[in-house]
């Protein structure tokens, strides 16, 4: 596998306020098998090579032309081959509409972040094959960023402008504790006995089942009117009796038994009232309890002289946190951040992936290892463009690899694998803690990295589109991309972009389809078959990649049977003259092989002509002739 960039620069490397070189090893046509048909035999052909490095222009160009990356591995699938046609589709962020179910996986995050919805911890098998998430337009390692939520304020932002729930039901405890004193004060309770502090509770839903009388609005409740009672009790009998009340409104001896939760929860009510608070939380004194109720509807809210409203803002060190829910406080709430780094190799990531390749995708644990993570998801080719400052062709993170790790109070839950090019962010992979299913993070982060293109855009503006990798509309389970609308299917014959749209009621029908063909046709009813090239044999196949492993087992490389007429389309000899051909430590473009090296047998020259054919058809003429050819 490749082990960096060179330090040769290019012309193309430069522009883009960088260096480095692509350097490639064709490994001509390879087998696997089928990841997503379940076929029985090696069914998968793709062109493969592997790079030792790669600028960040040429792999746009090449992801322009149907390629990909698995680690430092790039192929491209030969979709005239395959049981399962790989179309790459793309959309550009600023016609990105969010559909409702997309709204909801938002709605959802927003809510958990609130802390009004807790986590069931019920694993789901992931959806996801590329990586979501958003990226810190700083671009340093060490700094992060506040989730977003598509352009509304982020969660963290939010979060931070309110209380978190423990500090609010402290300051709920508090405002009781000062009421009981306001009691003693008043000569309402004993001044010679310690009564105890108050607790507040949130009531779980599973409680208000068992309730009537505006169960659906009572939010806290607090029991320390059974307490302050039972102590009162226990004074009134160590002291035979005599008055419980030490002032002018104090009890006779015997009415002990009129010391009851229900009447110290009344005064502790109406004290509370009495300090004046308005707007928010409705307190009642009810069998005993102390509860406090939202102050959306007051009309069905029984009449008593002990119902009050705590204030709304800050007052005496009382602080309200404003909420959409009119009083209604939500349960802790949480922080996540987003911190991006370059793609390096984390044990605390390795962690989280091995956790959940075994319990998503159900991998044996002997065969998720550290070897074989680095391959597919750390190695790459990518030759890093640092940002420049004042340089805006380059966003501030840069070009190249990167990591999301995705970072909820403190702990790692999702990492996201991307590369960041001139025209794109391209989603590779994500793994995420498989606690965490039912947030749907891959859907969320994926809304979350087309938020970060729209941003990027407006200081790099040729960087326009999202990349989701393959769409195989032949794999149901694949489909899910599409849902990202308007998106893009490339053309695999003329590489021209096609709207989903047209494309999908041809797929409906043929798994192999050459959309241009169609591209200008706007009765989607025409009949693929009236147009030629449409389909080849279904039977032969290749896969996106094995994405649990980045390797393809079985390799084909022998294709010394195929004439160059067979491979070469309406390329010719003169096409391949100037490639330049890395050998035996030195650098030499094709037509001049023979003139540096001496003479070649004639067979071995035609075999390296027709792999340089077959590498000119797939890499296109431009990006071949850039690219340094490597024997090894």
């Amino acid at each position: 596998m490749g082990d960096g960039a060179s330090s040769s620069s290019s012309t193309r490397g430069k522009a883009r306020g960088g260096g480095g070189e692509s350097v490639v090893v064709d490994q001509g046509r390879r087998r696997s098998y089928c990841g997503y048909c379940g076929s029985n035999g090696p069914s998968s052909v793709s062109h493969g090579s592997w790079a030792h490095s790669i600028t960040v222009d040429d792999y746009q160009e090449l992801l322009d032309r149907g390629w990909r990356r698995s680690g430092c591995f790039l192929y491209k699938p030969e979709m005239d081959r395959t049981c399962c046609p790989s179309y790459t589709i793309r959309l550009k962020a600023d016609d990105f509409v969010c559909s409702k179910e997309l709204l909801r996986v938002n709605k959802k995050m927003q809510r958990y972040l609130d802390g009004t919805i807790v986590g069931t911890n019920k694993p789901e098998r992931s959806k996801h094959n590329f990586s979501e998430g958003s990226i810190d337009m700083a671009g340093n390692p060490s700094s992060t960023l506040t989730t977003q939520l598509l352009g509304k304020e982020s969660s963290a932002s939010i979060c931070a402008k309110m209380c978190q729930e423990d500090e609010f039901i402290n300051n709920l405890s508090n405002k009781i504790d000062e009421a009981v004193s306001a009691c003693v004060e008043k000569g309402e309770f004993p001044s010679n006995v310690q009564l105890p502090k108050a607790v507040v509770k949130r009531v779980t839903s599973q409680t208000k089942k068992k309730l009537v009388d505006r169960a659906e609005d009572l939010v806290y409740t607090s029991s320390i009117p059974f307490q302050i009672a039972a102590v009162l009790r226990h004074m009134v009998s160590a002291e035979e009796n005599d008055a419980v009340m030490d002032s002018p409104k104090s009890r006779k001896k015997g009415e002990s038994n009129s010391i009851s939760p229900n009447i110290v929860a009344e005064k502790l009510a109406d004290s509370i009232v009495q300090d004046g608070e308005n707007s928010g939380l409705i307190v009642k004194a009810c069998n005993g309890h102390l509860n406090f109720y939202s102050g959306t509807s007051t009309e069905s809210l029984p009449d008593t002289d002990a119902c009050m409203q705590i204030c709304e803002g800050e007052r005496d060190g009382f602080k309200q946190p404003s909420s959409t829910h009119s009083g209604v406080l939500p349960c802790k709430r949480k922080r996540l951040e987003i911190r991006m780094k370059r793609s390096s190799f984390d044990p605390e990531e390795f962690d989280l992936y091995r956790r959940y390749q075994i319990k998503v995708h159900n991998d044996k644990p002997e065969k998720v290892t550290e070897s074989l993570y680095r391959r597919f998801l750390v190695d790459t080719p990518l030759v890093m463009v640092p940002a420049r400052p004042g340089y805006k062709a380059v966003p501030p993170c840069g070009f190249g690899s990167f990591h999301q790790q995705y970072v909820l109070d403190g702990k790692l839950v999702a990492v996201g694998v991307v590369d960041i090019l001139p025209k794109c962010l391209s989603s590779k992979y994500l793994f995420w803690d498989p606690d965490l299913a039912f947030l749907s993070l891959g859907k969320y982060s994926a809304l979350q990295e087309i938020n970060w293109v729209k941003e990027a855009e407006v200081q790099c503006h040729t960087l326009q589109y999202y990349y989701l990798g393959y769409y195989i509309h032949s794999c149901k389970k694949m489909r899910y991309k599409a849902a990202y609308r308007p998106s893009e299917l490339l053309c695999p014959l003329r590489y021209e972009w096609v709207p989903f749209d047209i494309a999908k009621p041809l797929l409906d029908k043929k798994p192999y389809v050459i959309l241009s063909d169609y591209a200008a046709l706007k009765d989607h009813s025409t009949s693929p078959k009236l147009l030629n090239g449409d389909i080849v044999n279904p039977n032969k196949a290749f896969s996106d990649e094995d994405e649990k492993t980045g390797l393809i087992e079985d390799v084909d490389a022998d294709m010394g049977n195929e004439s160059v007429s067979e491979t070469s389309d309406d390329l010719t000899a003169a096409d391949i003259d100037n490639i330049m051909i890395h050998v035996n430590g030195s650098r030499v473009k094709f037509k001049d092989l023979q003139q540096v090296f001496g003479p070649i047998e004639k067979r071995q020259i035609k075999k390296l002509e027709r792999q340089l054919l077959r590498y000119v058809k797939v890499a296109g003429k431009n990006l071949s002739n850039r690219m340094i050819y490597s024997l090894g």
